[in-house]
C-alpha cells in the first residue's frame, strides 16, 4: 500500500521511506511482544525481565534505549498521520507554529541581547518578561542540563522554541512557563520525552492547557513523567472507561506480571492509578465529565484497585499459611470484605481523597489454617489486613496508592484491625456511639466475599433501622456537629452568625463551617437514623444525593428543600474539587455562597437541630 501511495504521488518519497521504516520497527516490536507473552497482544510488558528480553531481541543495549527509539517512531508516525488526516484548521495552526517556533530560537540560544529578548517576550504576552528570561537562563544553567549529552541538548534546543511558541497562545504565558519548566528540567536526562512533545504538537498543546489550568496536574506530571504518554491520545485522555472496562484493564495488566514479582505488581497498580487519575482530572477541566461522574469514576478506580490488592494480599498470605476455616469447617474463599466509609462509601471521592476502610471476616478465629505454617484464623485475617494496608500505603518510585484511615473500625484505633462479622454486629448494637451509626449510614461493601457482604448489609440495616429516641438523637447529632465545627472549622464562622461571617475578609471552610458540606451530611444522617425504621428504603443508598431524593419521595422533606440541599451540596463539592486542582485547601472567601449557607442553616433549624 505504501508503494501505491508513492507511485500515485499521494505522499513524498521521503515520507514513504520514513513510514515504511517506522512500520517495520513497530511490527518487529509487536512480534517480540507476542513471542515473550506467547499470545496475541500489543501491550508492552511492565516487568524488567520481559522488558530486557524485548530490548535484546530488537538489538538494543537496554530497555531505555529501546523505549527512546519507540517514542521516536510513535512521534514520527503520529506527526505524518496528522498531516494527512487532520482538519485544515489544525494543519494551518501546526504550520504557523513551526514558523513562530523558529523566531524563539535566538532568544533560547542567547543570540540577542537582554533588552531585545524582553521585548520579544512582552510582545508575546508575557507580563514579567525579565522573570521569564531568568527562568529560561536558570534552566540553561541547571546541573541537569549541563550533564546532558549532545543528542539530548539538541533535542532540548529543538523543543524550547516550540514550547515558547505555544505558551504565547495562552492567556497567561507567564504562568504556563512557570509550571512547565520544572517538568522540562525533570525530564532533561530522558530526552525521549522531549522528542515526544516536539514531534506531537497536540500532546504539547494538551500539556500546556492542563498545566495552565491546574498546578496540581503540573506537579503530578513533573513528578511522574510517564504520564506524558497519556497526552498522545486525545480521545482516550478525555474519555475515561466505565467501571467494568476499568476493572478488566487492570486485571489484564496484572496478568502479564509474574505472581512472585511483588515490586512490579505494586508499580503496575500505581501506574494505573496515576494514568486514570490524570484522565479524570483532564476530563473535569475540559468540562467533559461533570462533578457526579468525576466522583463516580474516582470511586470505580479505587474499587478496581482494591479488588486486585485484596486478591494479591490473599494469595500471598494463603501461600505462606494456608487458607482459614469457617466455624462449619469449610474453607474461607476469601470470607473477607473491605467496607468503605466516608467519601469512598458515599461515592464522593475527590482527586486527593484518602480511603476510610473497615475489614470484616466470617472465619473461625480459633481454627488453624491448612497450610505449611498454620496460624489461627484471627492471626490470619490480621496479617491479611496488614498486607492490604502495606500494598496500599507503601511509597515506591511511583508514590503510594492511597492514604488509609482505619479509625472507624470497632473501638477505633484501640480496636482489632480486622473484626469478625459477629463482633462487628455486637459492637454496633451494644457499644457504638451515635456518631458511629451516622458513619454507618455511608458505609458499603467495596470488594470481597459476596455472602459476607450480604450479611453485612443485613447487620447495617438492622442497626440503622432500629427505633430511636428522637429528642436524644437530635441532641447527640447537634452536639457532635458543634464539637466538629469548633475544632475543625475556620472559627470565624463557628456559629454561622459571627458579624463578618459572610464578608470577603472572612474565610469559609466549605466542609466544616456552618452552612457547609458537613451540615448537609449530618442532616442526611440524622434523617436516615430517625426515620429508617418506618422507611427502610432510606438505607438503600449510601450517597447523600440519593438519600435526599428518598426523603423527598417518602414525604419527609419538602421537595423544594430536598432539591435545594442537593444542588447546594453539589455546588460545594464542585468548588472543593476546583480548589484541589489548584492545590488549595477547601477554604474560600466568606462572601461566597451566602444565600446557600443561610438556607442550609434554615433547614437545619427546621429539622430541630441546634
Amino acid at each position: 500500500m505504501l508503494g501505491t501511495l508513492e507511485g500515485q504521488g499521494y505522499l513524498p518519497p521521503a515520507v514513504i521511506s520514513e513510514l515504511r521504516e517506522g512500520y517495520e520497527f513497530l511490527r518487529y516490536t509487536e512480534h517480540a511482544i507476542q513471542a515473550i507473552a506467547d499470545r496475541q497482544t500489543q501491550m508492552l510488558p511492565d516487568n524488567p525481565q520481559d522488558q530486557a528480553r524485548i530490548a535484546f531481541m530488537l538489538g538494543f543495549a537496554d530497555w531505555n534505549a529501546f523505549h527512546e527509539q519507540l517514542m521516536h517512531w510513535r512521534g514520527r508516525v503520529d506527526w505524518h498521520f496528522r498531516q494527512v488526516i487532520a482538519d485544515p484548521d489544525e494543519d494551518e495552526g501546526a504550520e504557523s507554529e513551526v514558523v513562530v517556533g523558529g523566531e524563539w530560537l535566538p532568544l533560547w540560544e542567547e543570540a540577542q541581547d537582554e533588552e531585545a529578548a524582553c521585548r520579544q517576550l512582552q510582545e508575546g504576552g508575557f507580563v514579567d518578561a525579565p522573570k521569564a528570561l531568568r527562568a529560561l537562563a536558570g534552566l540553561r544553567g541547571s546541573p541537569q542540563l549541563r550533564a546532558m549529552q549532545r543528542l539530548g541538548r539538541e533535542r532540548l534546543d529543538a523543543f524550547i522554541p516550540r514550547l515558547l511558541a505555544q505558551a504565547v497562545e495562552h492567556a497567561n504565558p507567564d504562568l504556563v512557563l512557570e509550571r512547565v519548566l520544572p517538568l522540562v528540567e525533570a525530564v532533561a536526562r530522558r530526552s525521549a520525552y522531549l522528542v515526544l512533545l516536539t514531534e506531537n504538537p497536540g500532546a504539547l498543546r494538551r500539556l500546556l492547557t492542563l498545566c495552565a489550568a491546574s498546578p496540581w496536574i503540573a506537579e503530578q506530571i513533573t513528578r511522574f513523567p510517564l504520564l506524558l504518554d497519556e497526552l498522545l491520545n486525545e480521545g482516550r485522555l478525555f474519555k475515561p472507561p466505565l467501571a467494568p472496562e476499568l476493572a478488566a484493564e487492570l486485571r489484564e495488566r496484572l496478568t502479564r506480571i509474574p505472581e512472585d514479582d511483588l515490586e512490579q505488581q505494586m508499580e503496575a497498580l500505581r501506574h494505573f492509578k496515576l494514568a486514570h487519575r490524570l484522565r479524570v482530572a483532564a476530563s473535569e477541566i475540559a468540562g467533559s465529565l461533570p462533578l457526579m461522574k468525576v466522583s463516580d469514576y474516582l470511586t470505580w478506580l479505587a474499587e478496581a484497585i482494591l479488588e486486585q490488592v485484596l486478591a494479591l494480599a490473599w494469595r500471598q498470605t494463603v501461600s505462606k499459611h494456608g487458607a482459614p476455616l469457617r466455624t462449619d469447617g469449610t474453607l474461607c474463599d476469601p470470607g473477607f470484605i473491605i467496607v468503605g466509609y466516608g467519601k469512598v462509601g458515599g461515592i464522593e471521592l475527590g482527586h486527593g481523597s484518602d480511603l476510610d476502610l473497615v475489614f470484616i471476616h466470617d472465619g473461625d478465629p480459633q481454627a488453624e489454617t491448612d497450610g505449611p505454617k498454620p496460624i489461627d484464623g484471627a492471626q490470619f485475617f490480621t496479617r491479611l489486613g496488614q498486607r492490604i494496608i502495606h500494598l496500599l500505603t507503601t511509597q515506591t518510585n511511583s508514590g503510594q496508592l492511597y492514604e488509609v484511615d482505619m479509625r472507624l473500625r470497632p473501638s477505633g484505633a484501640s480496636g482489632l484491625l480486622v473484626s469478625s462479622l459477629g463482633a462487628f454486629a455486637r459492637y454496633q448494637e451494644n457499644e457504638a456511639w451515635t456518631w458511629e451509626h451516622q458513619a454507618l449510614v455511608r458505609a458499603r461493601v467495596l470488594v470481597g466475599s459476596q455472602d459476607v457482604g450480604q450479611a453485612f448489609e443485613k447487620v447495617r440495616a438492622a442497626v440503622l433501622g432500629k427505633k430511636r429516641d428522637l429528642p436524644k438523637l437530635r441532641q447527640e447529632v447537634s452536639e457532635m456537629r458543634a464539637k466538629m465545627r469548633d475544632n475543625l472549622g475556620s472559627r470565624l464562622t463557628a456559629a454561622g452568625t459571627a458579624a463578618n461571617a459572610f464578608e470577603a475578609t472572612a474565610p469559609f471552610d466549605l466542609k466544616q463551617d456552618a452552612g457547609g458540606i458537613v451540615d448537609i451530611e449530618f442532616m442526611v444522617q440524622y434523617a436516615a437514623l430517625a426515620w429508617s425504621e418506618e422507611h427502610p428504603s432510606l438505607l438503600r443508598y449510601t450517597d447523600n444525593i440519593r438519600i435526599l431524593e428518598g426523603l423527598e419521595q417518602v414525604g419527609l422533606m419538602p421537595a423544594s428543600d430536598a432539591s435545594l440541599l442537593r444542588e447546594v451540596y453539589k455546588a460545594y463539592r464542585s468548588a472543593a474539587h476546583r480548589q484541589a486542582l489548584q492545590n488549595e485547601a477547601g477554604i474560600i472567601t466568606g462572601d461566597q455562597f451566602v444565600t446557600e449557607r443561610r438556607e442550609v442553616l434554615r433547614i437545619w433549624r427546621e429539622l430541630g437541630l441546634s
